[in-house]
């Protein structure tokens, strides 16, 4: 795949899809701790999203970094918006603040795990 169709591939992706995680790995098998802690927390919190395995094309590994200018894997994105890695995912969830996102954007996640 030519660098633009890789693009173009990243970009449908992202607008077909409510939520996608691109990661090493699968969100049933991860194969990094940081694409691990974010499946994990979106698994706890019942969104449903597509996984993208990073390691399974290296053009889309490097594709993905370009797409967003952001130098590392796993990278979130919520409604065609990026989000951010592990530590700020991490972060947001911490805070409520990735609950919030989730609300606006009308993406449904199992508030009941979500008490304070």
């Amino acid at each position: 795949m030519s660098q633009q169709d890789v693009s173009d591939w990243i970009r449908k992706t992202v607008a077909n899809n409510d939520v996608v995680l691109f990661m090493k790995g699968t969100q049933q098998f991860p194969q990094c701790g940081f694409s691990g802690q974010v499946a994990q927390i979106l698994g706890y919190m019942g969104v449903e999203y597509k996984d993208v395995n990073v390691l399974e094309d290296m053009s889309i590994r490097e594709g993905i970094k370009a797409f967003a200018n952001w130098p590392t894997i796993p990278q979130l994105y919520v409604k065609g918006e990026f989000v951010g890695g592990c530590d700020i995912v991490r972060e947001m969830f911490q805070a409520g603040e990735l609950q919030q996102l989730l609300e606006q954007k009308g993406v449904p996640y199992d508030k009941s795990r979500m008490t304070a």
